[in-house]
């Protein structure tokens, strides 16, 4: 998933707490017949019902998993996305976490600055070598403060989706390559009705591929200073043309917030919207929804940093109160493995595993864009902060759009704002 949200500064001391508590146990039994564990895993894949996932998960992975570890229980309880991290933040407060959990990748630097997970990086042995076999993007979600809370469990990116309607419409044989190409193809929709392209935001989900496509960074390498980077050149060149497109009603005002606005699901397939950035799951919406519509899949547009789009899936991580630690990391290899990655890829999810991208792409060859992008794709900012770094910048772009400032102002004030927060304000 592409979210993630704030954990309470009196939930840290709460959870510090809880920490000390778990430091008293060993957590060393790896399960065997002689004696039996039981580990519990929380996560959404049903999203709080019945999925195909859950059903891969319940019904095929986790039985095999049990098979090749006699001695060891695998529990999943499935909770709603959107009530998830709340049941988090409480136990963590209690102590009463599972062994592992299925979270969202912006919520381990969150969980991680509380000291409620083991660094895997420090715990498991082979780590290196697991995590050399994954999308460095999807590997990045993990690491805070030097250290690697996770590991990828699934992973995402965006591409730009068009149709061939959309084309048809604009006089293009293929969907925008570059910068250049995109502002073509804007001239020629000028006066249509459709809009060259659409979003439903200007969060770091939704800006960070075209700020880094356009060359520019939201941070520093160290992620401590968004000033002078931010609100660089490149990026003031990169947001004015999005801006320019939406003053030439290119962009419709979804953009900016009006929920009022037909949504990019449907206003694609209506040739409503030209282009869009999504992701794999919409092919599933599309055959259910718009059966005869057939989506074009294309790299990002690139400008002067390449092709570059953003990393979004979940994680995996061990909880420090976890007393069977060990065997909760034999869970963690298993999901690492080709049997598990492929068997989710069925249910639509992409491997985190480059090396099955051949094999994904096989059982569904729109794979190939998201696969390919995935190689350049990057992670939103690891930090506690994360969510209100993405609040600032909707809240700060949104008034370059409606023309109340400048995009050179607006991204100074976020920058200024985002420095705050990475220095650890509140």
């Amino acid at each position: 998933m592409k979210r993630s949200l704030t954990i309470g500064s009196a939930v840290a001391v709460a959870a510090a707490v809880a920490l000390l508590a778990a430091g008293c146990s060993s957590g060393s039994n790896a399960g065997s017949a002689d004696k039996p564990v039981t580990i519990t895993l929380w996560g959404s894949y049903g999203n709080g019902g019945n999925s195909t996932q859950q059903d891969a998960l319940n019904k095929t992975l986790i039985p095999a998993f049990e098979k090749a570890n006699p001695g060891i229980t695998v529990k999943y309880v499935d909770i709603a996305y959107d009530s998830l991290l709340q049941k988090l933040t409480t136990s963590a407060a209690g102590d009463q976490l599972p062994d592992l959990v299925r979270a969202d990748l912006g919520w381990v630097p969150q969980f991680a600055d509380l000291g409620v997970l083991v660094p895997l990086s420090d715990s498991m042995s082979d780590f290196s070598t697991l995590s050399k076999n994954v999308y460095p993007g999807s590997l990045a979600t993990n690491l805070y403060k030097g250290k690697y809370y996770g590991l990828p469990l699934d992973t995402n990116t965006r591409v730009l989706i068009t149709s061939q309607a959309a084309l048809d419409k604009a006089g293009v044989s293929a969907p925008p390559k570059t910068f250049d190409d995109l502002r073509a193809m804007a001239g020629k929709l000028k006066g249509t009705g459709v809009s060259l392209f659409a979003d439903s935001g200007l969060g770091a989900w939704n800006i960070s591929p075209w700020i880094w496509s356009g060359g520019g960074e939201v941070t520093n390498k160290t992620e401590t200073k968004a000033t002078g980077y931010l609100n660089s050149a490149k990026n003031v060149s990169t947001v004015q043309m999005l801006v320019d497109f939406y003053n030439d009603k290119l962009i419709p005002n979804l953009i900016t917030g009006n929920t009022g606005a037909t949504g990019t699901s449907d206003g694609l397939p209506k040739t409503e919207y030209a282009t869009i950035l999504d992701g794999p799951w919409m092919q599933g919406i599309w055959s259910g929804q718009y059966p005869d519509f057939a989506p074009v899949y294309a790299p990002i547009p690139a400008g002067a940093g390449g092709s570059v789009s953003v990393v979004g899936g979940e994680d995996i991580v061990l909880t420090q109160s976890s007393k069977n630690k060990a065997a909760a990391e034999k869970f963690i290899r298993f999901t690492q493995s080709k049997d598990f990655q492929l068997a989710m890829v069925k249910t639509g999810q992409m491997t985190v595993v480059p090396s099955l991208a051949s094999e994904e792409v096989a059982v569904a060859d729109y794979y190939t864009t998201f696969a390919e992008q995935l190689k350049t794709a990057k992670s939103r900012v690891a930090s506690p902060q994360a969510s209100k770094i993405d609040t600032v910048l909707s809240t700060e772009l949104t008034p370059a759009f409606l023309g109340t400032t400048t995009v050179k102002a607006a991204l100074d004030k976020a920058a200024t704002e985002i420095d705050a927060l990475l220095a650890g304000g509140k």
